[in-house]
C-alpha cells in the first residue's frame, strides 16, 4: 500500500511562491506516475502537474510557466513549486500516483489514479 504525507500549504498573497512536498512511502517503487491535483470550493477535481518515473512531466494550461513538478528519489518525495499565484489557485491541493503507465496526453485525469493523500490546503489572497 503507498502512503503519502503531503505538506507546504498555507496562505500567501497573489504574486507570492509556495513548495508542496509529498513524501512517500509503501511500494513506491511500482509507482509510474506521481501527480498533483486540486478542488477548489464547488468545482471538480482538476490535474495540475504530474511526473512519471523518466522524469516526463505533464502541465495544466493553467499553470504551465508559474508551477513546476520535480522529485527527489533519495528522498521519496515529489514537489510542486508554485510561483506566481493567483487568487484562482486557492484550493485544496492533493497529492497522486498511479502504477498505470497513462500515455502523457491524458494522464491528468482523475480517474487515472488510485492512491491519493489526504491533501493540503493553499489560499491566495489578491
Amino acid at each position: 500500500q503507498v502512503q503519502f504525507a503531503e505538506s507546504g500549504g498555507g496562505s500567501v498573497q497573489a504574486g507570492g511562491s509556495l513548495r508542496l512536498s509529498c513524501l512517500t512511502s509503501g511500494y513506491s517503487f511500482s509507482l509510474s506516475w506521481m501527480a498533483w491535483f486540486r478542488q477548489a470550493p464547488g468545482k471538480e477535481r482538476e490535474g495540475v502537474a504530474a511526473i512519471d518515473s523518466n522524469l516526463s512531466t505533464r502541465y495544466a494550461d493553467s499553470v504551465k510557466g508559474r508551477f513546476t513538478i520535480f522529485q527527489d528519489n533519495t528522498k521519496n518525495t515529489v514537489y510542486l513549486q508554485m510561483d506566481s499565484l493567483k487568487a484562482e489557485d486557492t484550493a485544496m491541493y492533493y497529492c497522486a500516483a498511479t502504477t498505470q503507465k497513462w500515455w502523457i496526453g491524458i494522464v491528468l485525469r482523475e480517474t487515472n489514479f488510485e492512491y491519493w493523500g489526504q491533501g493540503t490546503q493553499v489560499t491566495v489572497s489578491s
